[in-house]
């Protein structure tokens, strides 16, 4: 694993992420299609096709492919999310370590991490705006649409646990600014994980092949 230091939403993190596959985006990587009859496999759907070229075409051009523009919902984490970090040591006494992006070493894959606590542990902070999104993990607790992340960092940083913390002070009138459930790692998921992303990488491979043929004479 490599470690770069770097601020979420700056340049050099943008820099940093170009051409790679990132675990915010592993769960599109990994998304098919329900299998036909007959396939133990379903299609690569369109998510998991646009961003196999989107990587490919970062590849080739060394610049983010995607939208870089800093919305107010990606300003608004940024911002808050030092504050999270705060919150959630004072309530359970962990210490988190600001880190960076981890790498594969090979450059591949990668996860921007929110911090490491102690030795085996890591942080995966969300600062949603999106009141729907809020009543619904107090209410279920589930954590589905971000486990490919969640494990996906885990499996890069080698971590056991992570801990899942949201931060809303909107809800601080109730006592419910910090939400924070662990993530034990899960071995049989980490499997599957990266069976799926090194088929997903080979698309990658296969459309910046095609992006770098040589012009017909």
């Amino acid at each position: 694993m490599k470690l770069i230091s770097c601020e979420q939403g700056m340049p050099e993190w943008f820099a940093a992420r170009c051409g790679v596959i990132t675990a915010s985006r592993f769960k599109d990587a990994c998304d098919r299609l329900k299998p036909k009859k007959g396939e133990d496999v379903g299609a690569p759907s369109v998510k998991c096709i646009g961003y196999a070229a989107e990587v490919a075409v970062e590849r080739v051009s060394g610049q983010p492919a995607g939208d870089t523009f800093v919305t107010w919902q990606m300003k608004r984490g940024t911002e808050l999310e030092p504050h999270a970090r705060l919150a959630y040591e004072a309530a359970t006494g962990n210490v988190a370590q600001e880190s960076g992006i981890a790498l594969t070493d090979d450059g591949r894959f990668g996860y921007s991490t929110d911090g490491f606590v102690g030795a085996e542990g890591c942080l995966e902070i969300k600062c949603p705006a999106s009141p729907e999104k809020l009543v619904a993990m107090w209410r279920d607790r589930d954590l589905a649409e971000y486990m490919h992340q969640i494990q996906g960092g885990l499996w890069l940083t080698g971590r056991r646990w992570a801990d899942f913390v949201m931060y809303a002070p909107q809800l601080a009138p109730v006592g419910k600014d910090l939400f924070v459930l662990r993530v034990e790692r899960d071995e049989r998921f980490i499997e599957q994980l990266e069976a799926d992303l090194v088929a997903f990488a080979a698309m990658v491979d296969e459309n910046e092949h095609v992006l770098r043929l040589p012009l017909a004479a």
